[in-house]
Parts: structure tokens; C-alpha cells; sequence
């Protein structure tokens, strides 16, 4: 392959000699030829028929053309001399852009034969572009709070040249902020970078204008320039400040939400967005202060968003900051101190603490009974408590301490009058208008073995009926002790004597826990009338106390006893009477008398008299006297008469039911001159004994009718007695007694000396009433018969 110059023709001719022959010996089969860009019209490129080994005779017959590749009017060929020429202007970076390589294909084509022949035309390049930057001058805007050593990256120039002729220098021009750096990039060339190496000062220099210069490899150099036009831009140099850095506010307690705390003020000496601010509270405000108000970040507004209570805080320290909008961000501080007025707000608080309960109500006075303390949360007058006691009670508050007081008793107590109480202590604070507040302390009295059980009376009258039933429950005695608990728990017990030769507790007892009276035997009316003990009632306190009651008991008669008959005389048989009579008694004379007696009393010892008549019998010329026994004649006897009558007379008591019995009467008439002076003497006799009896009979009504109205008086002031308390009496108590006194002579005899016993507490059984019969003297009776019956009603044994 041939190359040729511009030097000289000779010079070209044997570069491309040689160059071809090297080529043929390659073994190519292809002539290649270079060419520089931009070469004039008709420049040589080579000789391409000799180079092909065609001769220039045989072109134009055999047709030599030349087809380009697109691009086939930059290269022609001289088909006189064979010579391969630049036709028009070549511009390689217009055919091949940035390419490294840039060639022009060549078909060469000979006709017969047809032979085709390919030529290459390397293009070369030559510095003919300058370097070129994309503007004339370049805008650049720099803060002036950059740092040393920042960088700030710039355009570059480019270059259309390849190779050396686009290896690009910059240059900068003088100056005091800036140098110049170069950043080479793989395969992109080289990229200025301006280094500042002086700080900025906007207010020095708010403009800056530098020429940066790009110089290309080529020979000769070409150069490109470019103007930099730098403004210092401003700085967020300034930071917001407040017109004070503390604040100092006062405001009341208890404020509404919303309610305006203060309004912050700051201003920014710097401009634009660096002179727009926004309020915040500083991260050193805690929480609990960030719920509590609120800032707005646009007016810096503080105000309240939750309650505000002097007793939680009495102060609040709140840090705001400031900031503006510039890059970066400058910051102001300051601080606000928020004092918490106090309000009235707060009532006392009362707490009552060790309770010293029940109290004993033998407690000495000034004993403490209870430790109070008072607080009001408010400060100030506010929070000075006055602490004040229900009046009229045993009781006073006595300051200890500040706030502290001890609850004392301070006069004597006592439980049965007043067993609970109940306090209100109020304590009041000295705001206004005053807060109160109260605890309520309730006081027990505990009971103290003070009082003895107490009955409702000293003494209680008790009637039962003779003859009860044994454990029959006859009364019951109660006693209240007006202390508590184990000292008022009554027991009952007897107080033990003697009753004649007999222990108390063998006639009745008492139930401990009840207080009932129990007779453990039947009574007997007869036998004792009336038993007087005491019943005691002991507590269970300690020590016990106990006091005593009287029970009188008395024995109602019940009409258990028959009447019974009295002999006529010593040596008699009781029930049998036998006496002659004389025919020649008149009317109404008292031929017999028939004698008994009852055991029990008042209704019941009221005997009367009957004759019976005899079944089949003529009427009788006798009668019986009703009350006096008195056996005499209804008429004259006459001889129509039984010499011997047998006369039944029945002795009957007023108790219900009666009881009887029956005496046998037998009279044998005789002649009166038989018998005078066994007449006689019975005459004699008869009158005395009736004198006698009448006298007794007398004597025994008058008592009768005595003690009968003792017993009614006694009756009436039971009576008095019951409806004024509560009635305790036995299941088998006494029926209501029948008391009778009777003018009638005659059934109220006794043929034998009879006591009364009465067993009180005290001393022996008394005898309080005696009676005697008449003594009437033996009267000789002729021997007789003698029968005796003696009948009793119905007793009702209980």
C-alpha cells in the first residue's frame, strides 16, 4: 500500500511505489490510501491504475469506473494518468463524526474480464476545531457560608477533533477564592472543577467574574474560552432572637383551655426564606408540659390545653425555640417562667388514724381515743385548716402538732346512758369563701361490770293451787342488768334455806338461763299455805354482781278433803250417834247432833247438813239443822212411830265439786218415866254442849270473816300489783278463790285443836288462827248400834 505527502511529486511517487509493492507482497488484494481532511481540489491520493497492475491504455476500452460507498463525488479518478484525486472538500468530522477511524470505500470495476477491485481512503485528521464550550458564559451561585475546600464542578469544552487535536488544558484566571481541579474520566476527557480556597463574603464581594480558558493538543494549539459569572449568594448567618431571653408570667390556677399564657416575639436580621420563623417548643420541655399548652408555631401563642392545678405544679419552666426557614436552619432560644397562682380549690382533707375502740366507759378522763390530721393542698391562707368538734358531747380535739390533733375523752362515760357516738369533725380552710370538710368517727363505748341485775320489783306475790302437778311451772322472774354482752347475762339461782325441817330447793327450783320457778312437789294448802324464798340473779361480768327478790307463794285451797265426822264423845265412833229419846218430846226438841269437821278452808270447810229419807219409809218426825248438825223434832211423837228410827245424815262442803259424808243416827224411843234421868242428863247435857257450840260457832265466823278480808285486800293489792307489770305465772297457777263468811251458825266447829302453818322466810312455821271445839262432857249412852258411811265428790287432782 502506497502513501503519499504534499511535499513533492518525486518524494510521493516512490512512497507509493513502495508502499504498493509491500501491499502486493501482503497478499492483500486491497490498495489502501490516506488523505487529510480538508485537502483542496485535485490534491494527489494516489495512482490507482498502476497500483491495481492495470495499464492506462486498457481503462477507458475495458470501462474503469470507480463506485463510492455513499460518499462517491469526494474521490476521482484521472482515467489519462490512472491518478486516484480529491474531488471536493473532505470533512472528517463531518463523515465520521467522533469516530477514531475514518476511511472512504472504493469499487473499483474493469470490464472483460469484469474484475472489481476495493480501495480504502483513510481520512485523517487535522486540528481544525477549536475547543468550544456549549455557552459563553457560565452562571454559578455560591453561598457565601460554603467551606474551604468545597468544590463546585463546571461544564467543559468539547473538541470535533480526535486524538491529540481533542486532548483538552484549562486554565483559570487569577483570582483569591478559587483553583482550579481537574477530573479526568475514563474515555470522556478531562472536566474542570473550581475548588474555593478562600471563604466567601457576600457583603465584600457579592459578584464574582473569572474566564476559564480550554486549550486543545494539536499543532498549532487552538483555544476556547469561557466566562464564569459567580454570585455570592447569603448565608443563613443570622440566627432569630427573642426581645428577652426570659420571660416572667403569673396566672391563676383553674384557667380555661385556650386561655392566652403569653405572646412571643423574635425577628431574623437575614432575608427572604431565612427571615421566616416558626415557634416550637424546645426538645428540653418534657411531656407532661407539652400536653398542658400549646404553642402555635406561626404567631408563637402560648396557651393552656389542659388543666392547670397550682397543688400538681406550682411552677412551669417552658424552653421555646425559634427557627427560621433558611439552609440550614438557624435556631433562637429563650425561656418562660409561668408561675401558678393559688385559688381556693382544694377542700380539707380529714384522716382519722389509730383508733383506739370501743372505748371502756370506765376510761379516765384525758384518755386518747383517736389521732386526727387535716391538710389542704392550697397554699396561704388558703391552706390554713381549722379543725372543730360536734359539741355537747364527752369529748375534745387537743392540737398536738401542726395539723395534727388527738381526739381525748373529757368527761366520764357511761354506756348505759349513752352506748355510741357519733362524731363529725370539720375541718375549714381560711380561703374565701371557705372550703369544709368532715370525717365522721363513730365512738363505742364498751361495757364495763357496772350495774347488778335489777328485778321490777322487789317482791312478787305468787298464788298456786294445792295439789299441782310435780316440775309444774308456777312463775317467772326476770331481772335486766342494763350492762352488755357477758355482763348481762343473768343467771338465776335459789337462795337456799330451811323450810321446817326441809331445804328450800326440796319444794321448788329455779331455771338458771329463764328464770323460771318450778314446784319439784305438790303443795299442800293444808300443810303450808304460804312459802317465802329468794330467787338470785348473778351476771357473768368479773367481777359478778347479783341482786335478790322476794317471792311469796301462796297455796291455794282446792277442795281435796272430805268432810269427816267426830265421835260423840271419848271412847265414841266417829260417824255413829245413838241416843234414846222419851215419847213425850214435843216439837222442835233436839234430840241428837250430829258433829264434823273439814280439813280445807274458806268455801270449801262450809259443811252443811241433810237427812236423807230412807227408801220406803214413812216421813220422818225428825229434821237436821242445815249448818249446825242439830238432829230434832218436826213434831210430837206419837205411837204410829218406829220405836227405833235409824236416821242417815249427810255432811256436804260448799267446794266444787262437794264432798260428803254420811252419818248414822240411831234413836230408840222410849217411855219418858223409863228414862228420866238418863233424859235428864242427856237434857242437861244437850243444852250446855249447844250453848257451847253456839259460842264457838260465833267466835269461829268472826275469824273467818277476818281472814277472809285479809285475803281480799291481799287480792286487790295482786291485783294492783299485776296490772302494773307484766303477769309471770305458772302453767298450773292459782284459780281465783272463793271467799265466804257466813252469819249462819254452825259448820265452822272444830273438834279439834287445828294451826295454820305459815312459812315465810324467816324463823319456824307460825300458828296464826286456832280453834277448838266445845268441850262437851261424855254423855252415857246406852249400847247401840252404830254404822258410818261417808261419801266423797269428785276430786279433781291436777
Amino acid at each position: 500500500m502506497l502513501f503519499y505527502s504534499l511535499s513533492g511529486p518525486k518524494t510521493q511517487r516512490l512512497l507509493l511505489s513502495f508502499l504498493l509493492v509491500a501491499a502486493w507482497e501482503a497478499g492483500s488484494g486491497q490498495v489502501h490510501y490516506s488523505v487529510p481532511e480538508e485537502a483542496k481540489h485535485g490534491t494527489f491520493v494516489g495512482r490507482i491504475a498502476q497500483d491495481l497492475g492495470l495499464e492506462l491504455a486498457e481503462l477507458v476500452p475495458r470501462l474503469f469506473r470507480v463506485a463510492s460507498k455513499g460518499r462517491g463525488d469526494l474521490l476521482e479518478i484521472n482515467l489519462q494518468n490512472g491518478i486516484l484525486f480529491v474531488n471536493s472538500r473532505i470533512d472528517r468530522e463531518e463523515l465520521c463524526g467522533r469516530s477514531a477511524e475514518c476511511s472512504i470505500h472504493l469499487e473499483v470495476i474493469v470490464d472483460r474480464p469484469l474484475q472489481v477491485f476495493h480501495v480504502e481512503v483513510e481520512v485523517k485528521d487535522i486540528n481544525d476545531n477549536p475547543p468550544v464550550f456549549s455557552a459563553s458564559e457560565q452562571k454559578l451561585s455560591i453561598p457565601e457560608s460554603r467551606l474551604l475546600d468545597s468544590r463546585f464542578p463546571l461544564e467543559g469544552a468539547s473538541d470535533a477533533d480526535v486524538g491529540e487535536n481533542a486532548m483538552l488544558t484549562y486554565r483559570l484566571s487569577p483570582n483569591e477564592f478559587f483553583t482550579l481541579d481537574i477530573i479526568n474520566k475514563k474515555d470522556k476527557g478531562k472536566f474542570p472543577v473550581l475548588v474555593l480556597q478562600k471563604l466567601l463574603d457576600r457583603e465584600e464581594n457579592p459578584q464574582l467574574q473569572l474566564l476559564l480558558t480550554a486549550t486543545d493538543g494539536g499543532k498549532p494549539e487552538l483555544k476556547g474560552s469561557v466566562t464564569l459569572q459567580i454570585s455570592v449568594l447569603d448565608a443563613n448567618d443570622n440566627a432569630p432572637i427573642f426581645d428577652r431571653s426570659i420571660y416572667e408570667v403569673k396566672m391563676y390556677e383553674n384557667s380555661a383551655n385556650q386561655t392566652l399564657v403569653i405572646w412571643l416575639n423574635a425577628s431574623d436580621a437575614d432575608e427572604g426564606i431565612n427571615k421566616e420563623i416558626i415557634y416550637s417548643f424546645s426538645s428540653l420541655v418534657p411531656p407532661n408540659i407539652r400536653r398542658k399548652f400549646l404553642m402555635n408555631e406561626r404567631t408563637g401563642e402560648i396557651r393552656v390545653n389542659d388543666a392547670i392545678d397550682f397543688e400538681d405544679s406550682n411552677t412551669y419552666e417552658i424552653h421555646v425555640d425559634v427557627t427560621d426557614k433558611g439552609t440550614p436552619p438557624m435556631v433562637g432560644h429563650c425561656s418562660v417562667l409561668l408561675e401558678i397562682l393559688d385559688e381556693n380549690d382544694n377542700s380539707p382533707e380529714v384522716v382519722v388514724t389509730s383508733l383506739a375502740l370501743p372505748v371502756r366507759e370506765d376510761a379516765q378522763v384525758g384518755t386518747v381515743i383517736a389521732l386526727i390530721s387535716v391538710s389542704d393542698h392550697d397554699s396561704g391562707a388558703n391552706g390554713q385548716v381549722i379543725c372543730s368538734l360536734t359539741p355537747h358531747i364527752p369529748f375534745k380535739l387537743v392540737s398536738t402538732f401542726k395539723n395534727y390533733y388527738s381526739l381525748v375523752l373529757e368527761s366520764a362515760l357511761d354506756r348505759e346512758s349513752v352506748a355510741n357516738y357519733e362524731l363529725v369533725v370539720t375541718a375549714r380552710d381560711g380561703g374565701s369563701p371557705s372550703l369544709s370538710a368532715t370525717a365522721s368517727v363513730s365512738v363505742d363505748v364498751a361495757d364495763v361490770n357496772d350495774n347488778a341485775p335489777t328485778f321490777a320489783q322487789p317482791e312478787y306475790t305468787v298464788f298456786v293451787k294445792e295439789n299441782n302437778p310435780p316440775g309444774c311451772h308456777i312463775f317467772t322472774v326476770s331481772a335486766r342488768d342494763a350492762d352488755a354482752q357477758e355482763n348481762a347475762l343473768v343467771s338465776y339461782s335459789l337462795v337456799e334455806r330451811r323450810v321446817g325441817e326441809r331445804a328450800l330447793s326440796s319444794y321448788v327450783s329455779v331455771h338458771a338461763e329463764s328464770g323460771k320457778v318450778y314446784a319439784l312437789q305438790p303443795l299442800d294448802h293444808e300443810e303450808l299455805e304460804l312459802l317465802q324464798f329468794q330467787v338470785s340473779a348473778r351476771d357473768a361480768g368479773v367481777p359478778p354482781l347479783g341482786s335478790n327478790v322476794t317471792l311469796q307463794v301462796f297455796v291455794l285451797d282446792e277442795n281435796d278433803n272430805a268432810p269427816a265426822l267426830l265421835p260423840p264423845g271419848p271412847g265414841g265412833v266417829a260417824g255413829a250417834v245413838s241416843q234414846l229419846v222419851a215419847w213425850s218430846v214435843g216439837a222442835g226438841h233436839v234430840v241428837a247432833k250430829v258433829r264434823a269437821v273439814d280439813a280445807d278452808s274458806g268455801y270449801n270447810a262450809w259443811l252443811s247438813y241433810e237427812l236423807q229419807a230412807a227408801a220406803g219409809a214413812a216421813r220422818s218426825p225428825f229434821r237436821v239443822g242445815l249448818y249446825t248438825g242439830e238432829i230434832s223434832t218436826t213434831r210430837a211423837l206419837d205411837e204410829a212411830d218406829a220405836p227405833r228410827q235409824r236416821l242417815l245424815v249427810l255432811v256436804k262442803d260448799h267446794g266444787e265439786p262437794a264432798l260428803t259424808a254420811t252419818a248414822t243416827v240411831l234413836l230408840s224411843l222410849e217411855d219418858s218415866g223409863q228414862a228420866p234421868k238418863a233424859s235428864s242428863r242427856a237434857s242437861t247435857g244437850a243444852a250446855g254442849a249447844e250453848a257451847a257450840l253456839v259460842d264457838v260457832n260465833v267466835y269461829l265466823i268472826v275469824a273467818i270473816c277476818a281472814v277472809s278480808s285479809l285475803f281480799v285486800l291481799t287480792l286487790l293489792l295482786y291485783t294492783a300489783l299485776r296490772c302494773s307489770a307484766p303477769p309471770s305465772e305458772g302453767a298450773c297457777g292459782p284459780g281465783k278463790p272463793r271467799l265466804v263468811c257466813s252469819s249462819a251458825v254452825g259448820s265452822w266447829s272444830y273438834s279439834q285443836q287445828r294451826r295454820q302453818r305459815v312459812c315465810s322466810g324467816e324463823g319456824p312455821p307460825k300458828a296464826d288462827l286456832m280453834a277448838f271445839s266445845p268441850s262437851l262432857p261424855p254423855c252415857p249412852l246406852p249400847a247401840v248400834e252404830v254404822e258410818e258411811e261417808s261419801t266423797e265428790g269428785d276430786h279433781c287432782s291436777k
